[in-house]
């Protein structure tokens, strides 16, 4: 889409989705870490998707992965699932947070198996809008004295398998029941002295367009009846 837009201005959040992509990169050892900078800080230098495309076109994860934010529809729903489910990719594989944090949220693409490794910091990894690589997806979370927030989406299955050891490994979510077609995330590893988190949300923009429904029926009963 952005080969056909190449003076189009790109947004804040189409700069941060490319500095993720770039991150994840070197953390999986593409991008050598004087390459990373570069890249990094032209990123965020860009004003146009023309500027940013040559920064990720050579990475696999660009290849599959979503628009830019800022040419979304902003409908309130996300995406359906057979949409979002695209196997044959690779995906975010990484998130690291030593005495900090890392955050994966928006339309990001989660690989297959994805490590969390929280050092006294924090993760936030959020699937509401996200693409998956594959039907299921292992995510393993370490927190050592620091704390993993998986979000999922309603209708998602999810299979804590994690220990923790005087921290906490939430599997309030464990065993609900998934609906066809959706995918099966599995959250294992160990939190020690920290805790991970699995809890399920709906966006605000689909709360509100739910809302708006609810109160449209409330409204004309009659006719949806007819």
């Amino acid at each position: 889409m952005t080969e056909d837009l190449p003076e189009l201005r790109a947004s804040d959040a189409d700069r941060e989705r490319v500095a993720e992509i770039l991150r994840d990169a070197v953390a999986e050892g593409r991008l050598a870490m004087e390459e990373f900078d570069e890249r990094l800080d032209a990123a965020y230098k860009a004003r146009t998707y023309g500027e940013l495309e040559p920064l990720t076109a050579d990475l696999p994860v660009a290849a599959a992965g979503p628009a830019p934010l800022s040419l979304r529809k902003e409908s309130g729903a996300p995406a359906p699932w057979s949409e979002r489910i695209v196997s044959g990719t690779e995906g975010s594989a990484v998130g690291i947070a030593l005495l900090g944090g890392f955050q994966r949220k928006g339309r990001w693409t989660i690989g297959r198996r994805f490590t969390a490794a929280c050092l006294m910091g924090g993760g936030e990894i959020d699937l509401r809008e996200a693409n998956f690589a594959g039907p299921e997806v292992v995510i393993t979370c370490w927190a050592i004295m620091g704390g993993v927030n998986i979000v999922v989406p309603p209708g998602v299955e999810v299979d804590v398998r994690g220990l923790g050891i005087m921290g906490g490994f939430d599997s309030g979510e464990d065993g609900v029941p998934g609906d066809p077609g959706v995918p099966r995330v599995i959250v294992r590893g160990l939190a020690l002295m920290g805790g991970v988190g699995v809890e399920r949300k709906l966006l605000k923009a689909e709360k509100r367009r739910l809302k708006e429904e609810r109160r449209r029926l409330a409204d004309n009963p009659r006719k949806e009846l007819d």
